[in-house]
């Protein structure tokens, strides 16, 4: 399983739909398979989500955000890890909110 606590990741693409941009950052906790993270930056004030992490340390999760309309936000999201030479993951994302209009959307997260 890998061990995604005290790691931190910001966005580098998403879905035109996505309320993250570069200006966004994930600070992530984990113990055993329980994962939460904490996120804000750009259109996000500040955000939440929590996970289950499976053998293969792909993430399922749910996450809810205040935005700067102040409008409260929530989705459902997977995440599948690769990590890269250097030993750094990047986790491509797929997701869909389960507020507002309910649309489908890719993102991809780049560890620090």
């Amino acid at each position: 399983m890998i061990n995604y606590d005290n790691k931190t990741f910001k966005l580098v693409s998403s879905s035109g739909n996505s309320e993250t941009s570069s200006l966004t950052l994930f600070n992530y906790k984990q113990k055993g398979a329980i994962l939460t993270a904490t996120y804000k930056g750009g259109a996000v004030l500040s955000g939440h989500l929590i996970g289950l992490v499976d053998n293969n340390g792909v993430i399922n999760m749910r996450y809810h955000h205040i935005n700067n309309k102040n409008e409260l936000m929530a989705g459902i999201c997977t995440s599948t890890p690769e990590i890269d030479a250097e030993g750094k993951i990047t986790l491509h994302e797929s997701w869909q909110w389960t507020t507002g209009n309910c649309t489908k959307g890719n993102s991809i997260l780049k560890e620090l």
